[in-house]
């Protein structure tokens, strides 16, 4: 199955529906040697765009990933973004906000970590967990500073803006932002969690808060297909990838962000006459 990006794409003002949106699809490689063939083709392309965007520093890129848990984030990034040079690529999660983060808009934390040009920035959580997590939780309003009376409605609609309102500014400057979220169902997320008890080596995964956020599975979905469908741009798209088979997913990630790399044509800065002049000077010098 040819990987196509634009599948996976949520069009600007698409209306999503998650339940039409499958967790599986038809398997992008033919065996295991094959997946980590292409995995580790598309790693070595990645590696080459990141040296170009580096050297170029006219572009940065932002990565975001959001899902529900067990939906295999952590893999995707280790996995997909493993050839990448660590001097050009930061990687920042995000858990709940400090006491610190609470006394500055909720965007303040995010901001500080956005990439310069020529590195590759990769949110585990980002900014939207304000209008996810949040909003399956409105109670945490309460400590984040806002005025008295709350109102949720006004809330949700004004940070929607601000995102939209960042997410432009930053690509009116250079960067590319690409936002994925991993599509789990909650038939994988159970035997995840349950692997997660049975395998010694992965009880350190494991929490009971995550089976309590599994019991707000309905409200998570509405607040996610609200949020894709609100958030998803033609600069700054949603991909909603298809996660219960962690190497496909890992495959289609890999691919979209190669494939958004590629189209900045980026090359390697020219050298001018007098600074080739230079170097043959001090070429010589060096033969000697």
């Amino acid at each position: 199955m040819k990987i196509e990006p634009k599948d996976f794409r949520v069009p600007e003002g698409a209306h999503v529906e998650l339940k039409k949106w499958p967790t599986e699809v038809k398997k992008v490689y033919r065996s295991k040697h094959d997946y980590h063939k292409i995995l580790d083709d598309h790693v070595a392309a990645l590696s080459e765009q990141q040296q170009l965007l580096y050297s170029s520093r006219r572009h940065a890129m932002l990565l975001i990933f959001q899902a529900m848990d067990a939906a295999g984030k952590d893999g995707v990034i280790k996995h997909v973004m493993s050839g990448v040079n660590p001097q050009g690529c930061q990687v920042y999660s995000f858990k709940q906000p400090s006491e610190t983060e609470l006394q500055h808009d909720f965007l303040w934390r995010t901001n500080r970590q956005l990439p310069e040009r020529g590195r590759i920035g990769i949110f585990n959580r980002s900014y939207y967990e304000e209008v996810l997590v949040v909003r399956v939780h409105p109670e945490l309003l309460h400590d984040e500073g806002l005025v008295e009376p709350i109102n949720e409605a006004a809330v949700w609609k004004s940070r929607y803006r601000s995102i939209l309102d960042l997410e432009r500014h930053l690509h009116e400057n250079g960067t590319r932002t690409i936002k994925f979220f991993l599509h789990l169902s909650r038939h994988e997320q159970r035997k995840r969690f349950l692997a997660r008890i049975d395998e010694p080596e992965k009880n350190w995964k494991f929490s009971r808060s995550d089976v309590k956020e599994r019991s707000f599975w309905p409200q998570y979905m509405t607040a996610y297909q609200e949020c894709l469908s609100t958030t998803s741009t033609d600069h700054a798209p949603w991909y909603i990838v298809p996660a219960d088979d962690k190497d496909n997913a890992r495959l289609i990630v890999s691919m979209i962000i190669l494939e958004t790399l590629q189209k900045l044509k980026m090359s390697y800065p020219e050298t001018s006459d007098d600074r080739r002049q230079e170097l043959m000077a001090i070429r010589r010098q060096l033969a000697e």
